[in-house]
C-alpha cells in the first residue's frame, strides 16, 4: 500500500472529474503491477503520469486529450529506451526546469484541491461541508508525515463512510459485474490537445523522475538487483502504448512510489504482484458500476486527497541549490501560474535557463 498515497488522489479526481473510466484504470494498472513485479523482481510502482494528471484535473481535459497524452509520452519515452538516447535527453533538460514543473504542477493541484475544500462543499456544514474538510484535512496533515500509516487509503476509505451516510443509495447501483477491455476511439484534436497541454510537460519529468531517478534509487535500495534505463523506458512506453487505447490512465514508474513501497517494508517484486491482483479483480467487477459510487464522492473529501497530492509533488523542488537554480525553478513556476499553461511554464523554464548559462560571469548581477 506504499504508493497509495499518490495512485488514489490522481485517480479518483480523474474518475470524477473528468470522467477516466476507472475499470480500464484498474485492470490494466493491475495488469502492468504484475507484469513489472516479476520482470523487475522489485516493488516498481505504477502510478499516475503526475503532469497529465495534475492538468487534466486543474484545467478540466476531455478523457480523449488524457489518453492522447498518455500515447504521445509513451511513444516518446519508448524511442528514447529503444535508441538509448534517454541519457543525452537527461543531459539537455536542466534539472531546475524540471524541479519547476513538479513545483508549478503541485501548486496547481493543491489549489484546485483546496478550493474543492472551501468552495465545493455543499454548505459549511453537512457530510460534504467545509467543516468535515477542515477536521479530515488536519487529520491527512498527520497521516502525511507517518511512515507506517497508509494515509490516503484511510481518507479515501472516509470519504466512503461519509457518502453511504448522506446518500446510502448512491451504493445501490454498486454490483458485480464484468468489464471488457474494448478500443476507445481518439480525434486528431484529442492528440493536439493532449500534445500540447500535457505531454509537453510530462516528457521531461517521465525521463528524469520515472527513468533516470528510479534506476537510481533501484541501484541504491537494492545492490545487484538495480533496473536499467532502457528497460524501464520500454517498460513505461509499452504501458502507456497499450494500455490508453483501452481508456487506462497514463502509467508511468515512480521514483516517489518505489521509495514508498520500500518504506512500507517492502523488498521483493511479490508485494507489486499482490496488489496488481487485487487491482484486476476490482477492475473486473466492480469497476463498471464504481463509477455511479464515485461520480457522487464527497468533494470536500477528494479535495483534501488532492491537496496532499499537490504538496508532495510540490515538495520534489526543495533539492535546488544555488541563487540561478532557484531563479529558473520561480520562472517555471510563476509562469505557469500566471499562463495556466505548463508547456509555457517549460519554454520559459528552459529560455531562463539557456539565457543564465550563456551570462557574462562575474558581472555582478548575483545569479551566475
Amino acid at each position: 500500500m506504499g504508493d497509495l498515497g499518490t495512485f488514489i488522489p490522481l485517480l479518483v479526481g480523474m474518475v470524477s472529474i473528468n470522467g477516466l473510466n476507472i475499470a480500464s484504470a484498474l485492470f490494466f494498472a493491475g495488469i502492468f503491477n504484475i507484469i513489472t513485479g516479476i520482470v523487475f523482481g522489485i516493488p516498481m510502482a505504477v502510478q499516475p503520469m503526475k503532469a497529465i494528471a495534475a492538468v487534466a484535473i486543474s484545467e478540466g481535459l476531455s478523457v480523449g486529450e488524457i489518453l492522447s497524452a498518455g500515447i504521445v509520452t509513451g511513444l516518446v519515452i519508448f524511442l528514447f529506451g529503444t535508441t538509448g538516447v534517454i541519457e543525452t535527453f537527461d543531459r539537455l533538460i536542466p534539472r531546475s526546469v524540471v524541479r519547476g514543473l513538479q513545483l508549478g504542477l503541485g501548486l496547481s493541484l493543491a489549489a484546485k484541491g483546496a478550493s474543492m475544500v472551501f468552495g465545493g462543499g455543499e454548505s459549511f456544514f453537512g457530510y460534504d461541508g467545509m467543516i468535515i474538510g477542515a477536521v479530515l484535512g488536519l487529520l491527512g496533515l498527520i497521516f502525511f508525515f507517518s511512515r507506517k500509516i497508509p494515509g490516503a487509503l484511510i481518507l479515501f476509505l472516509l470519504g466512503l463512510v461519509l457518502l453511504y451516510l448522506e446518500s446510502p443509495a448512491s451504493f445501490s447501483g454498486l454490483r458485480f459485474g464484468l468489464y471488457v477491455p474494448s478500443v476507445v476511439g481518439l480525434s486528431w484534436g484529442d492528440f493536439v490537445g493532449g500534445t500540447l497541454k500535457a505531454a509537453i510537460p510530462q516528457i521531461p519529468l517521465t525521463t528524469l523522475n520515472s527513468v533516470i531517478a528510479v534506476c537510481a534509487l533501484s541501484t541504491d535500495l537494492f545492490r545487484g538487483r538495480g533496473v536499467g534505463t532502457r528497460e524501464v523506458s520500454i517498460s513505461v512506453g509499452l504501458m502507456n502504448l497499450i494500455g490508453c487505447w483501452f481508456g487506462a490512465m497514463p502509467m508511468c514508474h515512480g521514483a516517489g512510489g518505489l521509495a514508498a513501497q520500500y518504506r512500507f517494508g517492502a523488498r521483493s517484486g511479490a508485494s507489486v504482484v499482490f496488489l496488481g491482483v487485487v487491482k484486476v479483480v476490482l477492475g473486473l467487477t466492480l469497476g463498471v458500476t464504481a463509477l455511479s459510487v464515485l461520480a457522487s464522492y464527497p468533494m470536500s473529501v477528494l479535495g483534501v486527497l488532492l491537496f496532499f497530492s499537490g504538496i508532495e509533488l510540490s515538495l520534489v523542488a526543495r533539492d535546488v541549490r544555488g541563487k540561478g537554480d532557484f531563479f529558473i525553478v520561480l520562472v517555471t513556476t510563476g509562469t505557469i501560474i500566471a499562463f495556466s499553461s505548463i508547456a509555457i511554464g517549460f519554454v520559459a523554464g528552459f529560455l531562463a535557463s539557456y539565457l543564465l548559462k550563456h551570462l557574462p560571469r562575474g558581472n555582478g548581477n548575483g545569479v551566475s
